[in-house]
């Protein structure tokens, strides 16, 4: 064996012990006499001690070990004198007798550590070295995890897993096939899945009443933020039932993997929310609940006072940032550019703050009194130091879309968007179709349950 422990493995139980560790170097210290090394592996980290009185010539081979080195050594378990309480091994070091450099490497590009000095181009580039990363690792063990729980949760509820085909005939869903052509038959082509869909229908029909399969799936689309041409979805069907009964289903399976994968108990049944309530109010088919900042329509309100974007406009809402009235005018312009941006593309953004002593300061003063401002004021129910910040436009789903990208931003600035806090909903009755601007005909929306998007 190359390794009789990990370097996640030993414990101050060990000390005195004969070890064999392999891995990547980490960094390398030299203070004084000696040379301290951090050893990597998949598990964690170990650190290493060599000492110039001890082995004057392996401490020497140990000072021209290089970053991503990998090497096997051997030596005693020992307990550190200057413990570390950020690692799990933090209270051992190993006395390293014997060191075989496995390969050697050239520098790295950047450095493998969690906050690390590359960017997203060349991480790409040596995506190996990316994945070296404990916080990137992290993830792929996530979902490895996830896969597992699924499986385990799908398979108790009677559901059975099966592999359908990925080189089928075209049967096209909300976005554009990739094709690959049939060397068989020339001048045909076969389609990679954009999901499922017919196949897991076919397995109804055959009397497979519970199907789930962990799916990969292409649509030929453009790049965006949670969109890629090819992704992972949990793809399922059933069988004689109702909404509520493959709600009530999957709800339990959310519910089952936070409390398995995260340790969070979930007792309260999700919220529901009608999609035109979600698009309405957060501009959003997949809200963020974490916080408030629901849109306010403001159209019989600021119309017709003379200030030609809002008189001409055929939408004008806005959200009310509790406590954010104290926003510099360096930092309202940065947010004006923020929802000018191609990716959003509003034309321009209006604020208004709300001053100690109740009367409202906007960027728009001189075309609305400050009877309209009040009553504008009253209709988000804003208080002293609130910032109030609206949007308006031509088309009335674009600008909440535009004003959900502002939400959010404000969300993030002010600290609201915790990772550690959940909010789940179900969002229902979706439109069986929406209008495709740049194809000018109606599409067929993808059915809110086999979305990969949400």
């Amino acid at each position: 064996m190359y390794r009789s422990h990990t370097c996640g493995e030993l414990r101050i139980s060990d000390v005195n012990k004969q070890v064999t560790l392999a891995g990547w170097v980490q960094r390398s210290r030299k203070m004084g006499g000696m040379t301290f090394i951090d050893l990597r592996d998949r598990y964690g980290i170990t650190q290493l001690v060599f000492n110039e009185e001890v082995n004057a010539e392996l401490c020497e081979r140990a000072n021209h070990l290089g970053r991503e080195f990998v090497i096997q050594v051997k030596g005693t378990v020992n307990e550190r004198f200057s413990k570390n309480q950020h690692i799990p091994t933090g209270d051992i070091e190993i006395i390293v007798s014997e060191l075989d450099v496995l390969n050697s490497s050239l520098t790295p590009p950047f450095t493998i550590e969690e906050n690390t000095d590359g960017g997203d181009d060349i991480r790409m580039k040596y995506r190996y070295l990316d994945l070296r990363r404990a916080n990137v690792r992290n993830n792929l063990e996530l979902r490895h995890k996830m896969t597992i729980e699924v499986r385990k949760y799908l398979d108790n509820q009677g559901f059975i897993e099966v592999e359908t085909p990925i080189l089928v005939g075209s049967t096209p869903e909300g976005a554009r096939d990739f094709v690959v052509p049939s060397r068989m038959n020339p001048g045909q082509f076969y389609a990679l899945p954009q999901s499922p869909q017919t196949l897991k229908q076919l397995l109804m029909v055959s009397g497979f009443d519970r199907y789930f399969q962990i799916a990969k799936c292409f649509r030929d689309e453009d790049l965006r933020a949670d969109r890629q041409p090819e992704f992972t979805q949990i793809d399922c069907e059933m069988s004689f039932v109702e909404q509520d009964d493959v709600i009530n289903l999957f709800e339990g399976m959310a519910k089952y993997l936070f409390k398995e994968i995260r340790g969070v108990e979930m007792d309260e049944p999700f919220m529901r929310m009608p999609w035109a309530d979600a698009m309405k109010y957060y501009g959003s088919d997949k809200p963020d609940l974490r916080f408030g900042m629901k849109f306010v329509e403001l159209m019989d309100i600021m119309k017709g006072h003379g200030f030609p974007v809002f008189d001409n406009a055929a939408y004008i809402g806005g959200i009310c940032a509790e406590g954010a009235a104290h926003y510099t005018r360096k930092q309202l312009d940065a947010l004006t550019e923020f929802v000018k941006r191609p990716q959003i593309g509003a034309k321009g953004m209006v604020y208004a703050r709300v001053e100690a002593d109740g009367n409202v300061k906007s960027s728009v003063d001189k075309f609305y009194t400050q009877e309209v401002l009040q009553e504008m004021k009253a209709a988000f129910n804003a208080k002293p130091g609130d910032l109030i910040l609206i949007l308006s436009g031509d088309d009335a789903m674009k600008t909440r879309k535009q004003l959900n990208e502002l939400r959010l931003e404000m969300g993030n600035q002010l600290g609201l968007r915790d990772k550690n806090k959940f909010v789940c909903l179900w969002v229902v009755d979706f439109p069986m179709f929406e209008w495709s601007d740049e194809e000018g005909r109606l599409m067929a929306m993808h059915h809110p349950f086999t979305r990969s998007e949400e």
